[in-house]
């Protein structure tokens, strides 16, 4: 079902309660066929764990992937007069491009585990504030940028896999983790697109700066104050493949941090979500702990572009390669079941 153009941010907070919820009956049946399977139970490990979960938000316990849709959203930053990045904005829209003519990681890996990319630049020429200044977008910004990324979600997708291009965006995902869960800003910055070891203590003064100068900030309010649009437009595809009922593959720390306001206003929106991957960003790991969200992979990548999505995506499909495809004990005449 389609999610309501929201209107205020105050609005989110009253979602949680209206949005479908994981069915449990699926999940016990798919739970009943995993244990039904030609191997002991629990052998496969996380791949059971995994098809039950895309059962119960699938409302059977058969569930498929037959349309994955990938969406990558791009963005610009204020924060980058700081200092806190060593590549020029420019590199955003020319990622961009880059993007459209198939030419990325994601690109390939999209191909390769059957994804459908859209790449969404939102207003590359409008970079949000300097929020070291001021809130880096007005409640109108945010929102537009939230109904953007709603709007862009394929209601009939079987998976949602999100991504994120926007250089500074590092520096913005740790602002939004050190806002959410406490802690010194250190421990939420690393080294983005490679920064040096000054580099990263310099990047953790401008988010511990951000972080002081909008102390008063709560909730989604926190993402108006120190997000970027493509981190709203993440939430908002999160909340909008909630209401239609789609699984959701974050991608590394970026993706995973622009949830983090979802978090704190209810950790419910978040259920039907999965981290694709630990990345080698260091706050990734201590956010995905304080979520309750065991990454599927570790591959040690920190590129983004939805890139350890998509690498998942494959992990998913051959989770319910096993558990349609499998025969019962019953079915291969196999003593033990």
């Amino acid at each position: 079902m389609p999610m309501t153009e929201l209107t205020n941010l105050s609005q989110v907070s009253e979602l949680a309660a209206t949005f479908p919820k994981f069915d449990e009956d699926a999940a016990d049946a798919a739970q009943a066929r995993q244990n039904s399977l030609t191997k002991p139970p629990g052998a496969l490990g996380r791949l059971e764990e995994l098809a039950i979960f895309l059962a119960g938000w699938a409302e059977t316990d058969r569930p498929a992937i037959n349309t994955a849709q990938a969406l990558v959203f791009a963005g610009n930053h204020g924060v980058c007069a700081q200092g806190v990045n060593p590549f020029p904005q420019e590199v955003t829209a020319q990622m961009v491009a880059n993007f459209d003519h198939g030419g990325a990681a994601i690109n390939q890996l999209c191909k390769a585990n059957g994804a459908d990319l859209s790449v969404i630049a939102l207003d590359l020429d409008r970079p949000t504030a300097d929020f070291t200044e001021a809130p880096a977008m007005s409640e109108a910004e945010c929102l537009e940028a939230l109904n953007r990324g709603a709007g862009a979600v394929d209601d009939s997708a079987d998976i949602l896999l999100l991504g994120e291009m926007g250089i500074g965006n590092s520096t913005t995902a740790a602002a939004l983790a050190h806002a959410v869960l406490g802690g010194s800003a250190g421990d939420w910055t690393g080294a983005g697109t490679g920064l040096n070891a000054e580099g990263v203590s310099h990047k953790a003064e401008v988010v511990a700066r951000a972080v002081a100068l909008h102390g008063a900030a709560h909730g989604m309010d926190i993402l108006a104050a120190l997000g970027g649009r493509e981190q709203a437009a993440i939430c908002g595809a999160v909340l909008a493949a909630r209401a239609a009922r789609i699984p959701v593959l974050l991608d590394g720390y970026i993706c995973t941090a622009a949830v983090a306001p979802l978090f704190a206003t209810d950790p419910a929106l978040l259920d039907h979500c999965l981290v694709a991957h630990a990345s080698a960003e260091p706050g990734h790991a201590a956010l995905c702990k304080a979520m309750n969200k065991e990454p599927i992979l570790r591959f040690e990548m920190r590129l983004g572009e939805g890139s350890g999505a998509a690498l998942a995506l494959g992990v998913l499909k051959s989770a319910l390669a096993c558990h349609n495809g499998m025969a019962t004990f019953a079915e291969a005449g196999v003593a033990g079941g």
